[in-house]
């Protein structure tokens, strides 16, 4: 999406060449105007979704606006650190966070995702695909087909896209950054 790369490009904040911050526009402060239309671009993607998956915090605002332009479908989202539950009653799975170096155990109460969903899952980031991998294989517990993955920005340079494609699903990114030289963020 080439207003997201724009604004990338003009306003994130990039340190040591290797982060890249955005938090004033998409993970801490939200430019409103833009996640409605990032949600919009994935709708139009994946327009036989029936529910969304995302995880807490960051992926939440870009389901809500997702979930919108498909005519408000139900958004669901996994809670991280929920190593203390010792319900029967939820899917789980262990996700690593790249940019935090912390694993999380997140869960999804089995009430709320089941065979008959076709389930996209959302996030604000993709690098090492663990995020994804987890919420997938939240969704496959449930026995729900995922019809795709959408995330905001992709670290291409990473290989995560490749371990979800390996899975044989479709991943959708609104900004691929491929490097960064000269602490300039270049994108595919």
């Amino acid at each position: 999406m080439e207003r997201l790369i724009n604004k990338i490009r003009e306003e994130a904040y990039v340190i040591d060449n290797r982060i890249v911050k955005v938090d004033h526009f998409i993970n801490h402060m939200l430019d409103t105007e833009l996640v409605f239309e990032i949600g919009k671009e994935f709708s139009k993607e994946f327009p036989d979704a029936t529910k969304i998956l995302t995880i807490e915090a960051s992926g939440i605002a870009f389901a809500v606006a997702t979930a919108f332009h498909l005519n408000n479908i139900p958004i669901v989202f996994a809670r991280k650190n929920a190593s203390l539950i010792t319900d029967d009653n939820v899917f789980s799975s262990k996700v690593y966070s790249f940019t935090k170096q912390v694993e999380s155990n997140v869960i999804v109460s089995k009430d709320f995702l089941s065979p008959k969903d076709k389930v996209l899952i959302i996030d604000d980031f993709l690098a090492m695909g663990s995020a994804l991998e987890g919420l997938t294989s939240i969704a496959e517990q449930a026995g729900a087909e995922i019809v795709g993955c959408c995330v905001v920005i992709e670290k291409g340079f990473l290989k995560g896209r490749e371990k979800v494609e390996n899975k044989g699903l479709r991943v959708y990114s609104s900004a691929n950054l491929i490097d960064i030289k000269n602490n300039i963020p270049i994108f595919r």
